[in-house]
């Protein structure tokens, strides 16, 4: 039985149980994700906060029992990502919509919103011990074409959906990336308060 607590996050202050449990494996377990617990990742992705509640988030999913659905969804992603993505029993593909249905204006707030939603998802994915390694290793023109993605949205992400795997079973390269030392910035280097560099005094 593999130990993935060596994965966790190691947080400087105290934050909630799914947050220091979310990490991003290279390496897949073979077993299925529930048609239940997929109902309930995309759920929590639907109820994201999204400016004007436009919710421009739109996902193209398959799973391997679906075969040539889920293989059309493998060629959409780089070929650096397929070499391990082709292992998560889900795969996923990203859409947003370019602009406010209530205007027709540019929606700048897509991607940020398409990022709460995909947010969500994987909180809640963790939650039910699974995994999501996100990637913006995708060919959107591909997407397009093979899902006739109409115009006025992008695809803009993949996701790889699935338990993780025991790292020791993969090849070197992808052993050694689910081993790599997880890092972030301090506090002082992302939050600032009275000019840009000055770490707010909270901290």
């Amino acid at each position: 039985m593999v130990d993935f607590r060596k994965r966790w996050a190691q947080p400087d202050h105290p934050v909630q149980e799914e947050i220091v449990r979310r990490w991003s494996p290279y390496v897949f377990s073979d077993k299925p994700v529930t048609d239940a617990d997929l109902r309930c990742l995309f759920e929590a992705a639907r109820w994201a906060a999204s400016s004007y509640n436009e919710q421009p988030w739109r996902y193209i999913v398959a799973t391997k029992t679906q075969g040539a659905e889920y293989d059309r969804v493998l060629s959409c992603l780089f070929e650096a990502n397929q070499v391990w993505a082709r292992h998560a029993p889900v795969l996923a593909i990203a859409v947003i919509a370019l602009n406010f249905t209530r205007n027709g204006k540019p929606n700048k707030a897509a991607f940020h919103d398409l990022g709460l939603a995909s947010a969500s998802l994987t909180f809640e994915a963790t939650a039910r011990e699974l995994t999501v390694h996100q990637m913006i290793g995708i060919t959107p023109e591909r997407a397009r074409e093979v899902f006739s993605i109409p115009d006025g949205f992008e695809a803009m992400t993949g996701l790889a959906i699935g338990y993780p795997g025991d790292p020791t079973t993969a090849d070197d390269t992808m052993r050694q990336r689910d081993e790599w030392p997880r890092t972030r910035k301090s506090l002082n280097e992302l939050v600032f308060s009275g000019a840009w560099g000055q770490a707010s005094p909270f901290l």
